[in-house]
């Protein structure tokens, strides 16, 4: 069974930092393209970073790109997302997925075919 764990989120002030994990069982991580994705009350789920399988390529929606970085460990089999300079814009639900092929942050989230239950990250003073 393939599955997606995601960790690490909570209540942040502005400019603090975060890492979230994402652990995956039931596949390799390095044999899949992994997303973050974020999702704010009363709006659509966008994508934010990915890393590609095999060769590890990143991907950062503007929003984030100097601030987030997207990182694969393959023995733990695990994603992180470490998030620095936290804004409150960044305010929502993070969720990990994954997909076999290529990944892009501009891809849909009917994308990707296994998802975690999310980690709610909060940036408030």
């Amino acid at each position: 069974q393939l599955q997606l764990v995601e960790s690490g989120g909570g209540l942040v002030q502005p400019g603090g930092s975060l890492r979230l994990s994402c652990a995956a069982s039931g596949f390799s991580v390095d044999y899949y393209s992994i997303g973050w994705f974020r999702q704010a009350p009363g709006k659509e789920r966008e994508g934010v970073s990915c890393i590609s399988s095999s060769a590890g390529s990143t991907y950062y929606a503007d929003s984030v790109k100097g601030r987030f970085t997207i990182s694969r460990d393959n023995a733990k089999n695990t994603v992180y997302l470490q998030m620095n300079s936290l804004k409150p814009e960044d305010t929502g639900v993070y969720y990990c997925a994954g997909r076999r092929g290529s990944v892009s942050v501009y891809l849909p989230p009917s994308s990707f075919a296994y998802w975690g239950q999310g980690t709610q990250v909060t940036v408030s003073s």
